[in-house]
């Protein structure tokens, strides 16, 4: 977690967040705070609890293996609201069992620019993370969706491939339909990764169904293990 940048304390060494990620309104500082030269997400994560420097040996590789996502190898990055000064640390961390591969924000930590002021609920609602997750993966993750594409087709599980243009367009009857919920899956990944807040609700227009239909898609494809689980609180 204390991996030496190749730069010194410059926060985009490896990658996983750049300015182009954020906003209009926010900025990727260059240097972690304290003008430290190394990554300090190790030295946050302890102090918040998340510390994963304590999970070792059978238990570490327990959790790398486990079905769920774990807190470990999360990365800390350090931005700035720049008409209100307030600085804000984000958790950035892998989901390796998501369907595509995504990068997801599991912990969010706010300062105002002048310690002691108040946060308000204004400052709170700030921070576009839903934005700034899909803006992450679609840099990160595209590449890889693309590779997996011959001949600008996907090729589904029965053999039959799908253009990935096609992704969007109405899903018809799950039993008349081979690869249904790789289709469902796909077409949710797509929509996460374009910023949609309630894939779920959309999926329901583009298909002419109820919304109640198409959550029951997507809960199938999760409990298929084609989707990651559901984040509670979250719509879609």
């Amino acid at each position: 977690m204390s991996t030496p940048p190749s730069l010194p304390g410059d926060q985009t060494y490896d990658g996983l967040l750049v300015q182009a990620d954020l906003p209009a309104g926010w900025h990727l500082a260059n240097r972690f705070p304290g003008e430290r030269p190394d990554d300090a997400s190790g030295a946050i994560d302890a102090l918040l609890g998340y510390d994963d420097q304590t999970v070792v040996g059978e238990d570490r590789q327990a959790q790398l293996d486990s079905e769920q996502n774990e807190t470990i190898d999360g990365r800390w990055r350090y931005i700035e609201h720049t008409a209100t000064a307030t600085r804000v640390f984000i958790r950035l961390q892998r989901q390796l069992l998501a369907i595509p591969e995504e990068i997801r924000i599991t912990g969010v930590v706010y300062l105002p620019w002048r310690p002691g002021d108040p946060i308000t609920s204004q400052l709170l609602r700030e921070l576009p993370t839903a934005r700034i997750e899909a803006a992450i993966n679609k840099r990160l993750f595209a590449m890889t969706r693309t590779s997996a594409i011959t001949g600008g087709k996907i090729e589904l599980p029965s053999g039959r491939k799908v253009a990935e243009r096609d992704l969007l367009k109405p899903l018809r009857d799950p039993k008349q339909t081979p690869d249904f919920y790789e289709l469902v899956a796909l077409q949710h990944g797509q929509l996460t990764v374009s910023g949609d807040a309630n894939p779920s609700a959309t999926m329901a227009d583009l298909s002419g169904v109820a919304l109640s239909t198409a959550q029951g898609w997507v809960a199938k494809a999760r409990a298929r293990g084609l989707l990651p689980p559901g984040r509670r609180g979250r719509a879609g």
